[in-house]
């Protein structure tokens, strides 16, 4: 999620029954798939053969295994971009707004300071110099503590708004995975994904959003003036290698 800047404020489990888990990773819920893999116990001693079965005990023929239907989500950017999700962080945004003009302000204040230091300084007496010292000093130290309280706040926030969202989406995403006889669905948000490529085609991201905003009742957030806010749509893109992955905002 975003972090909170002096500079700028940007906008920002149950387990079913069947074989597909869902677990909840952080405050952003996500799918993990689980495989069951055979392995033989290794002894001291070789195996004796096995008897060979007779035609009589022979076992029936096995049909073709039933293809394997996977799917792929952003599960982060699909909560941000549903109705309840714009809603909600465009409401955090505006809350605060008036801390962010209060870091704005007293980081002007610091360059300000700084800028007269730069200028001056060498003209100023000791005691002159020493005070205005002392004034960047605690007015940066007041500008960091205030900075690490907002961001902390900010992200506490975001992390109830997200959790919330994220767990009913679960509940959307079981449905329809169980209705469309889905066997796998990875969560690509973050770096560590396993997924390296993937079609478009695999991508449920834009169907869960409009699944979500269905069963949620809340209706399209009318945009801002000019730019809508960011995370908007539901992502469309599929995963790229590791090398060209998005970093998360600073």
């Amino acid at each position: 999620m975003e972090r909170f800047r002096p500079e700028i404020l940007k906008r920002g489990s149950k387990e079913s029954s069947n074989s597909m888990t869902l677990h909840t990773y952080r405050f952003v819920p996500v799918v993990v798939a689980v495989f069951s893999i055979a392995t033989f116990a290794q002894t001291g001693s070789a195996p004796s053969a096995s008897p060979t079965p007779s035609a009589a005990t022979a076992p029936a023929a096995i049909n073709p295994a039933t293809p394997t239907r996977i799917g792929i989500v952003n599960i982060q950017a699909a909560i941000i971009s549903t109705n309840e999700g714009q809603r909600d962080f465009e409401t955090l945004r505006k809350k605060f707004d008036p801390k962010r003009n209060e870091l704005e302000s007293l980081n002007h204040e610091v360059e300000n300071l700084k800028k007269q230091l730069s200028t001056t300084g060498d003209k100023l007496n000791e005691p002159a110099r020493d005070n205005l010292l002392k004034q960047i000093d605690s007015k940066q130290k007041t500008l960091q503590r205030s900075y690490e309280d907002a961001n902390n706040d900010l992200q506490a926030q975001q992390n109830e708004i997200a959790s919330r969202i994220g767990q009913k989406m679960m509940e959307v995403l079981d449905k329809y995975a169980k209705e469309h006889g889905y066997s796998i669905i990875l969560d690509y948000s973050n770096q560590a994904s396993p997924v390296l490529w993937a079609a478009n085609t695999v991508d449920v991201s834009p169907i869960l959003v409009e699944a979500y905003n269905s069963v949620s009742g809340v209706p399209p957030q009318p945009k801002a003036p000019g730019a809508g806010p960011a995370g908007t749509t539901a992502p469309k893109t599929t995963p790229k290698p590791a090398g060209g992955a998005a970093t998360a905002p600073k």
